[in-house]
């Protein structure tokens, strides 16, 4: 499928009624399973992918080359658009950013995501016109092939403004950013604030707002078009899989034992791209 294509493809599911659920995942396995149960777009999580590595989160810990190579393999075995949690880009300036993006087009994905983030501990959000530049040049390269979401970390990183948080993605619109994003607003009444402020762009959201755990529903009704999972999937996995070791520390082998058989794990690997 060319790129513009699938940005078409992909840019659908976040205008149609009722968005768009777009689980994160870690493996081929994983991938596969959210696809097999219907899901009609996946992302990657930048987070699940080091941890799988052994590596803590961050563009430092995890390559470029690594990341897309990850996000093309996912695309290749389930045959869904498929979004890259890019943390910054993956580069110092603008035009690395726009490098990054050329690069996951040819890897076949249909969305990138750019943060605002610097990997400073010092200064961890860039400066405004720097993170808006970096958006700008995302979206020059994507030229219509690949969904570029414009994100704004304010909340993730302890600076809870919203008005810049809406300054930002609102700058990252009309610099022509397909998607926007602030993880982690604290309220129903913050998230339906960015909604409004940056519409008609479609918003994405993490979950839900800090505050609680929401439901589906309830975030739709705020207007938010696309709600992806992060690492929370790969977490709540994991979770299951110390419960087990537990269970085999105090000789529980029933408990430890119990899970997914091999037989649907065959039929997963082996499920034909549709």
């Amino acid at each position: 499928m060319s790129g513009s294509a699938l940005y078409e493809r992909f840019m659908a599911l976040h205008t149609r009624e009722g968005g768009l659920v777009m689980p994160n995942a870690w493996d081929g396995l994983s991938a596969q399973l959210f696809a097999d149960a219907g899901f009609e777009a996946i992302a990657t999580s930048s987070f699940a992918l080091a941890a799988s590595l052994g590596r803590l989160d961050g563009r430092h810990n995890v390559s470029r080359k690594e990341h897309l190579e990850h996000a093309g393999l996912l695309a290749r075995l389930t045959g869904l658009p498929v979004n890259g949690d890019f943390e910054d880009g993956y580069g110092d300036s603008p035009a690395d950013v726009a490098s990054t993006v050329r690069a996951a087009v040819e890897h076949g994905l249909a969305g990138i995501g750019i943060e605002d983030t610097s990997g400073d501990p010092e200064l961890p959000i860039r400066d405004f016109d720097d993170a808006v530049a970096r958006v700008r040049a995302a979206v020059t390269a994507a030229k219509g092939r690949i969904v570029v979401t414009g994100r704004a970390d304010n909340y993730l990183q302890g600076r809870p403004d919203l008005d810049d948080t809406i300054r930002r993605l609102t700058a990252f619109a009309e610099v022509g950013a397909d998607v926007v994003f602030a993880p982690f607003p604290p309220d129903l009444d913050s998230l339906g604030a960015i909604v409004t402020a940056v519409a008609p762009t479609p918003v994405n959201v993490l979950i839900s707002p800090a505050d609680a755990v929401r439901s589906v529903a309830e975030l739709r009704t705020v207007g938010v078009s696309r709600i992806s999972l992060g690492p929370a999937l790969y977490v709540q996995a994991m979770g299951a899989l110390e419960t087990a070791v537990v269970a085999l520390l105090r000789g529980d082998l029933a408990t430890a034992t119990t899970g997914m058989n091999f037989e649907r794990i065959g039929s997963l690997l082996s499920r034909p791209v549709r």
